[in-house]
């Protein structure tokens, strides 16, 4: 199995292409995985898999970039760059528009692919980060009772004590006892770091 460090997985179906690039990034030291098709790369995926995707557009079956555009689709962290011996202006729009880190043609030029990759694998990095930080998040909310989840919508609403004690037939004392349990259930030391918070999660979710 792949590594969990960078790893640069490359699906392309010209075995003397494919052997190519794994040799050249093999001698920069990089962890590479080859496969001929779309198919067998999807078969072969897990979720943990690090690193980047090197994609070529024209293969028989699943094309490039339907594989791209699926990926996006189910959520895959792994940034993508294509590759083409047939560029056009369209295919380059649609690698893209799905988030694509670079539109290579071939003959590929090495310094650029490196680049390419040192690119990906930046993005990676804080996308992972990114995911981290949210499921955390999401792990802390889900810790809430139903009333300091109430609370909690009108505080970040912009609702004020009086408001909020109003709004659930609650003392206005009470709602300091909630947004008290809040912060600390929330390891979050202000009501601004609430909203943020807050805002992160629902932000990801509508992603």
């Amino acid at each position: 199995m792949p590594p969990s460090t960078n790893t640069v997985f490359i699906v392309e179906d010209d075995q003397s292409v494919r052997d190519a690039l794994g040799l050249l990034l093999g001698l920069q030291g990089l962890a590479v995985t080859l496969f001929a098709d779309a198919e067998s790369f999807l078969a072969a995926r897990r979720a943990d898999w690090y690193g980047c995707l090197l994609l070529d557009i024209r293969m028989p079956g699943m094309d490039g970039l339907s594989l791209q555009k699926r990926l996006a689709e189910s959520g895959c962290l792994l940034p993508v760059i294509v590759m083409t011996g047939h560029g056009d202006v369209e295919s380059a729009r649609q690698a893209f528009r799905s988030d694509a880190v670079d539109f290579l043609e071939k003959p590929i030029d090495h310094d650029r692919l490196l680049a390419a990759i040192a690119e990906a694998f930046a993005r990676q990095h804080q996308r992972r980060d990114d995911h981290d930080r949210h499921a955390s998040a999401a792990a802390l909310l889900a810790g809430l009772t139903p009333r300091e989840r109430e609370v909690m919508a009108l505080v970040v609403a912009g609702r004020h004590n009086r408001e909020i004690a109003q709004a659930l037939d609650i003392s206005p004392r009470t709602v300091e006892v909630h947004k008290a349990r809040l912060l600390a259930k929330l390891q979050v030391g202000s009501i601004a770091d609430l909203v943020r918070l807050s805002l992160q999660v629902s932000g990801q979710a509508a992603g």
